[in-house]
């Protein structure tokens, strides 16, 4: 970005946690329970490294936790819903399949801004930033406000029948819920300096929620998350690298340039070999995981939200996203 290019950045943050907390092992014993399967004490915990997670309680919604933590992020920027003119939802998780759940947030939020969907599994919240920001750029949007709400809790499967369904569906208990939100406006300095992508589609079917589509339109048995964590953690060991060297390529900026690193999280060792491969300082990222779980696109959202008011103008953040599918994002932001 030239220094006489229109800036964009993100000026205000919010997050949505439900109030219910669950263990691991608490959750590992619905699913023995449900199952009949005879569990390892702590087997979740110390395959995951997720002690605790938060669940959407009966009538919260993905909705319900985007509102949550859009109205914080508006309060926080001294905003009213009204003066937003672009209202990007941008999740994995939706109320309905029909209309999008933009305008069920909208709806309730009170403005009346431009409003659809934006989704691509984990990666959704950081492609709604991106394209907020493109639209601002084009003079499409003044200003915009990206929300997420994330229950991925509901696609868990409580009650496998037997060892290969509970093998198949294991990724699915590292998923806790939660909500975050962002305004994305015009900045006189500093703003999203970089956005860098990677896809890698033939691996689409490595893992995800098969149903609610036109392959699989009804049947509970394809509403659970099915798919292999080591397979798609290989997806990324295979063609991340790639993407943080071109990222420090193009923005000449190395780890050291960095306040913060914010990573998509799915499980502790998970995040432990992101580190053991990048050479990111641990010390950088903002660790969320063991207490609320993999909370999906409101990771990177939720870990901004939690550090948002440490950081100082001229700080710079790098948020490292990734998605079924399988996708890479990377973004540079700076503070205005």
């Amino acid at each position: 970005m030239s220094p006489t290019s229109p800036r964009v950045g993100i000026t205000a943050v919010g997050a949505g946690l439900p109030a219910r907390v669950l263990t691991s092992q608490q959750l590992q014993d619905e699913v023995a329970a449900g199952s009949g399967l005879r569990l390892p004490e702590r087997m979740f915990e110390k395959a995951t490294g997720i002690a605790t997670r938060r669940f959407a309680q009966d009538g919260e919604y993905a909705s319900t936790l985007a509102l949550a933590a859009a109205r914080q992020a508006l309060s926080r920027g001294g905003l009213d819903p009204l003066d937003i003119d672009l209202l990007v939802y941008a999740s994995a998780t939706r109320d309905v399949c029909e209309p999008a759940t933009a305008h069920l947030v909208q709806a309730e939020l009170g403005s009346h801004a431009h409003a659809f969907d934006v989704s691509n599994a984990c990666n959704s919240f950081l492609n709604g930033i991106d394209v907020a920001r493109a639209m601002i750029l084009a003079g499409r949007a003044r200003r915009a406000l990206v929300t997420t709400g994330e229950t991925p809790s509901r696609a868990m499967r409580r009650d496998p029948a037997g060892p290969a369904d509970f093998r198949d569906g294991f990724a699915g208990y590292t998923f806790g819920d939660a909500g975050a939100a962002v305004v994305v406006e015009p900045v006189p300095r500093g703003g999203i300096l970089h956005v860098e992508t990677e896809t890698a589609s033939e691996h689409w079917a490595v893992g995800g929620i098969p149903g609610g589509g036109s392959r699989h339109p009804r049947g509970d048995e394809y509403s659970y998350f099915r798919g292999g964590g080591k397979e798609l953690r290989g997806v990324f060991e295979k063609i991340g690298a790639d993407i943080l060297t071109r990222t420090a390529a193009r923005t000449g900026l190395g780890w050291d340039a960095y306040a913060r690193v914010l990573v998509h999280q799915v499980t502790l060792p998970y995040l432990e070999r992101f580190v053991e491969l990048t050479g990111v300082p641990a010390g950088k990222l903002v660790v969320t995981v063991p207490e609320l779980g993999n909370v999906a696109s409101a990771t990177i959202g939720v870990q901004l939200d939690r550090i948002h008011g440490e950081l100082a103008p001229g700080d710079r953040v790098l948020a490292v996203g990734l998605g079924g599918g399988a996708s890479l994002t990377t973004m540079a932001w700076e503070v205005a």
